[in-house]
């Protein structure tokens, strides 16, 4: 079963690669997170992984409210380990 995404207007603001940085390391496993996401509606504190970062941001996997799932750079202090 395939899950479903968050719709384009509703994801979070991501980081451009000029922001999040180099170099970028890729997780070999996903690490539990909680992020504070910033979309059009406001900011949200989310749960979901972290697969990749830099010094200064992490890529997460996150959950919405809706069990929706999507993708976003976020600063590094965004971001806590579950």
């Amino acid at each position: 079963m395939a899950i479903e995404q968050v719709p384009l207007r509703e994801q979070a603001y991501s980081l451009g690669p000029a922001q999040y940085g180099t170099p970028v390391h890729q997780a070999t496993e996903p690490l539990p997170v909680s992020a504070w996401i910033h979309t059009r509606t406001g900011h949200h504190l989310v749960m979901g992984v972290a697969v990749g970062w830099t010094p200064r941001a992490a890529r997460i996997r996150y959950t919405d409210e809706h069990g929706r799932e999507g993708y976003a750079w976020v600063w590094a202090n965004a971001v806590t380990r579950r």
